[in-house]
């Protein structure tokens, strides 16, 4: 049997406790060390010495006594958010969103700004600037900026590299190389749906379920699959490509190469064809809120649509919740009967029970969030490695 001694195995145990520790106060801060002893399992000698160092890290604060239960009132602990900031960015057909947030992922500034050509040389200039004025929205604090992460449509490689992203028709777009050149901080490139997938779990509709699907309806559709709490990439990363499968065998062809792709009725797209004036989805719910009878004929038509993807989802994955987010929240109001009624019809009764239909509670913003929450992610991880304390 392999023992953990010597100094490289000390270090190594006491970089995993500091995590452990300061995982626990992030999450349920303000506590005590004794809090902290019973609910990690750590000893108290162990989380008294691991808590000094974080306190001379910046990343925790002494705020005061809490209630005792007998003996001395303990001395409360809280995570300093304030102690950096990360930048989140939702890069999608048409814009590009981006967020500050501090360390637990609260928003501080917002900017955004639309896209009119979709090529990199056109896109990539309007990125920097964003992240620019983002980074110069940051207040001061001990880490500053510690990273930069963007969620992107499209397939995206573990380099960062946006390997074919249909909507925006890019190609081999070394996303990550090219922003951590720019801004000499790290970087971290997802899937825009699996980055969506990942804000809603931490900070909205998804936080109570282990086993979820995320469907990001905008332009076109993505998913991000959770099982277990964790993001489900598949054998080569490139799971939830969900939006590009066949609902229509004989359908239109999809920009990405195939037949009836579920995104070519289920989104905006399937809008944008009819013109004005639905060519979005702000503008079909206009027009249905002033009794247009066709808007709303077409809303329940791209809610039917969806609810049919929705099916085959609940048939294959059996999760607890499908939350539906991106673009499509603004248009809850129009489809939610319609995606309703198909997935009632189309699905195994032992599927789809007890399952939940959520819109994202982060609304449009589910993506950005997810993706500041990795630069963040990266960050403590980064911490640990070097032996945070």
């Amino acid at each position: 049997m392999h023992r953990l001694s010597g100094t490289g195995d000390s270090a190594l145990i006491r970089r995993i406790n500091t995590a452990i520790v300061l995982e626990c106060i992030r999450n349920e801060s303000p506590l005590s060390r004794a809090r902290i002893s019973e609910r990690t399992g750590l000893n108290k000698a162990t989380v008294s010495s691991l808590v000094s160092n974080l306190i001379a890290g910046g990343l925790v604060s002494e705020i005061g006594t809490g209630e005792s239960s007998g003996g001395r009132k303990p001395v409360m602990l809280l995570f300093n958010a304030g102690a950096g900031h990360a930048v989140g960015i939702d890069v999608g057909v048409n814009y590009i969103r981006g967020l500050l947030t501090d360390l637990a992922g609260t928003p501080v500034a917002r900017r955004e700004t639309k896209i009119a050509r979709r090529s990199p040389e056109d896109v990539l200039p309007l990125l920097h600037d964003v992240i620019r004025g983002l980074i110069g929205d940051a207040p001061a604090s001990r880490y500053g900026v510690v990273g930069i992460g963007i969620g992107v449509s499209g397939i995206v490689d573990d380099g960062g590299t946006i390997l074919f992203a249909p909507n925006l028709n890019w190609r081999n777009v070394p996303l990550r190389r090219l922003v951590e050149e720019r801004f000499n901080l790290p970087c971290v490139i997802d899937n825009e749906a699996n980055a969506g997938a990942a804000g809603e779990l931490r900070y909205g509709a998804g936080r109570g379920f282990a086993d979820q699907i995320y469907v990001s309806v905008g332009i076109g559709i993505g998913t991000g699959i959770i099982i277990n709490r964790e993001l489900y990439r598949g054998k080569s990363g490139f799971s939830g490509e969900l939006g590009h499968m066949s609902i229509a065998m004989d359908g239109r062809q999809c920009s990405c190469g195939n037949l009836g792709c579920w995104e070519l009725y289920a989104s905006e797209k399937a809008l944008i064809e009819h013109g004005e004036p639905y060519a979005s989805f702000e503008a079909a719910c206009a027009a249905a809120e002033s009794g247009d009878g066709q808007a709303v004929r077409l809303l329940e038509t791209i809610g039917a649509y969806l609810g049919t993807g929705i099916a085959n989802i609940v048939n294959v994955f059996n999760p607890e919740a499908v939350i539906l987010g991106n673009r499509i929240c603004i248009a809850e109001r129009f489809v939610r009967g319609a995606v309703e009624r198909e997935i009632e019809r189309r699905t195994q009764t032992y599927n789809r029970e007890g399952m939940r239909l959520l819109f994202a509670e982060l609304g449009e913003h589910s993506a950005v969030r997810g993706a500041a929450g990795y630069a963040i992610s990266r960050f403590f991880d980064s911490l640990n490695g070097q032996g945070a304390g």
